[in-house]
Formats: structure tokens, sequence, C-alpha cells
């Protein structure tokens, strides 16, 4: 053991610490061993639809049932419109005195279909999209795509579209402008104008029906190959909602393996952790509730969204399932004692890009879920700012437990921002932080985030909800 003494005042110092150095050797088997399982989880959850599916199915193997009306069972789950999804597990304490609540949002940046999508020209058909969330749309030309989503034909039927991840699918892609002509086109042009959004067109096909006197062949074509396999036409795409994302499945990154690389990340990577940590919380004091939303990348608008009523309406649920009335001022009364866990990711301090950032109040790959105090942009607009107090309730309890944390914000304080489910959460009078792992490449087709992060996001939602 070393005698060098440390320096006055060294010991009252912050220094955020990596994962990797504050684990044993066992630890680090569970973290690469947890990494399979949400590489599994990710490649299964490509959207809000299908992530709903994959949480319900991951919540009955656990003992999770679906809520029964009038009463129900001590673990339940809420199916909310199959874009939304929430999972309870009563505690022994009076809800009303307040619960454990974490909120994360399974929706991500892609391209949706419009709902009069297919055209032809120049021989080739393609599917018309527009773009949902942030995104750089230069990211989304020229890579292998998949397309999912659901039809519902004019009969009421709904039809389920897969296509593009299966061994012997087809794909589908953007094409981009050659290089050789893409001087005045593209890369004369600033980058946010390089790439108009009309131009983000899928290619879908190119044989034509054998009728040499009829009008776009191709897209002929394509309606009669839709009409065989799925049995729609196309006034159906009308009244559906399909999905063109990433084709393939989560992978390793780094030759250590010691990296996640898929789309989906923001924020499936804090959805994952919540899941986890729910469904291996035993018998806890005070009743959790974890919840999925949708819609967060557009502003959590809509009914699936944070801003719906799907919170209200399941903490109605759950007074009536512990038997206790599920008034307007019951429901009020328990949200207003309860806290809760905004589980979203930050940016990681990108190496080739450390100029947007401030170092010190940076987040780190590798260093554990990332405390973030306040969101929102600028002058902390649209943002919800923690309080002291709630953030140093959490730090105590990460600490006590041995949850391995850092802090961060989204960038210099002028360079940009975002925002989070929080603000909507603060509306509703609870008390709420943004806490959740952070992510290289955060909105692209592929994101990079650390096993040891979401080992220890896990960690630390769990012992969250088991708090009392």
């Amino acid at each position: 053991m070393s005698d060098k003494k440390k320096s006055p005042g060294q010991e009252f110092q912050y220094t955020p610490k990596s994962v990797w150095d504050r684990v044993t050797d066992a630890e680090k088997k569970e973290i690469l061993a947890l990494g399979e399982d949400y590489k599994a989880f990710l490649s299964a959850a490509k959207t809000e639809r299908l992530a709903t599916a994959e949480i319900i199915k991951r919540a009955h193997g656990k003992g999770f049932n679906e809520l029964i009306a009038g009463g129900g069972p001590k673990k339940f789950y809420v199916n909310y419109r199959k874009k939304s999804a929430a999972l309870v597990h009563l505690g022994t304490e009076d809800p009303i005195r307040g619960i454990n609540l974490i909120v994360s949002h399974i929706d991500s940046p892609r391209l949706d279909l419009k709902q009069r999508p297919l055209y032809e020209d120049v021989e080739i058909a393609h599917l018309k999209t527009h773009y949902y969330g942030g995104l750089k749309k230069y990211q989304w030309v020229a890579r292998p795509l998949a397309l999912y989503g659901i039809v519902v034909t004019g009969d009421g039927k709904e039809v389920q579209i897969a296509l593009g991840d299966g061994p012997d699918d087809p794909v589908f892609l953007v094409s981009d402008l050659l290089i050789h002509l893409a001087g005045k086109a593209q890369m004369d042009k600033k980058i946010s104008e390089a790439l108009p959004a009309e131009k983000l067109n899928i290619i879908c096909g190119s044989i034509p029906v054998g009728d040499t006197e009829a009008k776009e062949r191709v897209k002929l074509a394509i309606l009669q190959h839709l009409h065989d396999t799925y049995g729609i036409i196309e006034e159906d795409f009308i009244s559906a909602e399909i999905e063109a994302v990433p084709a393939g499945p989560a992978r390793d990154v780094g030759f250590d393996r010691s990296l996640v690389g898929s789309y989906g990340q923001d924020d499936r990577a804090s959805a994952y952790s919540a899941l986890s940590a729910v469904l291996s919380v035993q018998e806890p004091t005070k009743t959790c509730a974890v919840f999925f939303l949708d819609k967060e990348e557009i502003g959590s608008d809509g009914v699936t969204g944070a801003r719906g009523r799907i919170i209200e309406e399941v903490a109605a649920d759950l007074l009536t399932a512990s038997g206790k009335e599920a008034s307007q001022t019951n429901v009020w009364e328990m949200l207003a004692h309860s806290r809760c866990i905004s589980a979203d990711v930050n940016g990681a301090l990108d190496p080739d890009w450390q100029e947007v950032h401030e170092k010190n109040n940076a987040a780190l790959l590798g260093y554990g879920p990332c405390i973030t105090k306040f969101t929102g942009s600028r002058g902390k607009y649209m943002a919800s700012d923690a309080s002291a107090e709630l953030v140093g309730w959490v730090r105590r309890l990460f600490n006590r437990a041995g949850v391995v944390w850092q802090y961060g914000e989204l960038g210099k304080v002028d360079e940009g921002g975002g925002g989070t489910i929080a603000k909507d959460i603060a509306e509703r009078g609870i008390d709420v932080i943004d806490i959740g792992p952070v992510l290289l490449n955060m909105h692209s087709p592929f994101e990079i985030s650390s096993k040891a992060d979401i080992y220890m996001s896990c960690k630390a939602f769990r012992v969250f909800l088991e708090s009392t």
C-alpha cells in the first residue's frame, strides 16, 4: 500500500469514476451477460408497437398479469392502445402516501410512410416518407431499411407488416446522389439543406406488369404484390402506420465488446433499464409504477404520450386495485406525494467533437447513469429543474447502495439542448429528475451505449423503486 498522502483538500473533491474501475471481476461478467439480453431487447423492439409487445411479454413471464376491472393482481400491466404500456407492483404501504414512479419513452426518430406513399418515377417504384422526430436526414440515405407497422383495411382487418430483418427478407433504402454529380446539388450547400425532406423516398421495386400499354407499370406491379401478399389495396395506406427503421440487429462494438451499437437506444436504453428494474423488485414497501410512453420525440403530444391521460388513468387503476377510492382527489394526492425518475438518455462527451461540450459538466461513456438536474435549451427554456432537495436525496440513495453514477448536462449553454418527459411529469405536481444512460451518436440510425452504463442504470432504477 502506498504511503503517499493526499494533497490538502483532495479528499473533498468530486471525481467521477469509471464503472469498470469500481466493479469486481464477477460483476464484469454480469455486465457482459446483461449486454446480450439488452441487445436482444433492442432487436425485438424497433418500434413503439413492437416495444410494447416485448415489454408485456417479458412482464407476463415474471408474473405480471393484465389488470382486471374492479380489482386485480398485485403485479399488473396496462397495454395502452398498443403503443404505450405501464407496469405496476403494489406495495405494502398506502399508495396515497406516494409511489415510486419511473417514466421512459419507447418511440425513436424514424421515417414514417406518408398516407399516399406509393408512386413511380423513371420506372422505379418509391414510397414517400415524412420523418419523425429530430434526425440528420443525410444519415438515412444509402443504408438498408426495414418496414414495420400495421395496415387497417377497408373492412377493418388489421394487417401486420414486418419486412427487412428476416434472413431472407428484402430491404429498402433511400438512394443518394453519386459523388461525381453532387458538387452543386449537395456538396456546396449547408448540411441541413443538402438533402430536402421530400427526397427521402424509399425504393421498393422496379419490375413492371406485363401489359405494355398500361401506365405506371411498376407501381401497378407493386400494388398487385401487396394485394397478393397482404390483401391490401392502395387506399388502405390511408389507415396505416408503417415505419422505416434501420435493418439489422443490435451489435457489439469494439474489440472488447464493451459497447452496444443499435438503432433506437434513445430511449429504449432507459426503457430496458426501467423494465429490468421493476421485474426484479420482490416485495416493495411503496407501490412501483413504470411507464413506457410514445410520442416523446415529437413533444409528447397525443393520446399515447406523456401529455395524455395515461398516467392519471393508471394511477386510478392502481388505487382501485389496492382497495382505495379512485377519486380525483386521491389521484392528485398520491401523485403529489410521489417521486419520479424521468428515465432518459443524455449525450456522452464525444472525443472528436469536444468543443460543443463543457467538459466539467459533461457525461462520459462507462461512468454510470447520468443525473441531469435540468434539460431544456439555452436559458433552461422548456426544462424541468429538479430541486436541490431531490438531487440530494438521489445522491444519498445511490451512494449508500453502491451505484456508480455521474452528473452531466447536454452540451454548452448556448450550443443547443433538448427536452424530456420530466416537464410533463412536473406539471402534475410530482417531484421529478432526469436520470439515464449516456449515448454517442444520439438520434442516429446507430447509437452507441456502454454495457456498464446499462448495468448500473438497471441497478440505480431498482434501488429507486425499492426505496422508502
